[in-house]
């Protein structure tokens, strides 16, 4: 193993380990860690930064039966739609989920929903989000694909 140097060049292994030295080498290991845990906040934010809220006229038609739209879409998307258990997590909102600078417009709803997997085990509470069009759901969120 190679020998420690610290700014007043003393070898830990060489003269023992001294107490300053172990808090700068901790302090330097917190604050990376913290600057990797603010990255990790800061990247939510700086995603939604990018893309504000559209015109709602440029997503169609408010979506007034939302959550009708998204319980027909479940039906074909989970294995076992009759036990889900859907949490709403707001109204739908006007987005804009195209990349690379293509526009896909619609309403977004954001909800949570535990329901039976192939094992028949709830899955416990997963968010999800669909993007609704013409009251079609156009794409779903968090759905693994």
């Amino acid at each position: 193993m190679m020998p420690v140097k610290m700014k007043n060049q003393r070898n830990l292994f060489k003269d023992g380990c001294h107490w300053d030295d172990i808090l700068v080498l901790f302090g330097l290991v917190v604050k990376q860690q913290l600057a990797e845990l603010f990255a990790l906040l800061a990247l939510p934010v700086l995603v939604l930064g990018e893309n504000p809220q559209p015109d709602p006229s440029l997503c169609g038609p408010y979506p007034k039966h939302y959550k009708e739209i998204v319980w027909h879409w479940l039906e074909s998307t989970l294995l076992d739609a009759d036990s889900a258990k859907i949490e709403w997590e707001g109204d739908p909102k006007p987005a804009d989920l195209g990349r690379n600078g293509e526009h896909r417009y619609g309403w977004l709803v954001n909800f949570r929903v535990n329901s039976r997997n192939r094992f028949g085990t709830y899955t416990g509470k997963q968010s999800h989000g669909a993007l609704i069009r013409d009251d079609k759901v156009i794409q779903g969120i968090g759905f693994g694909y």
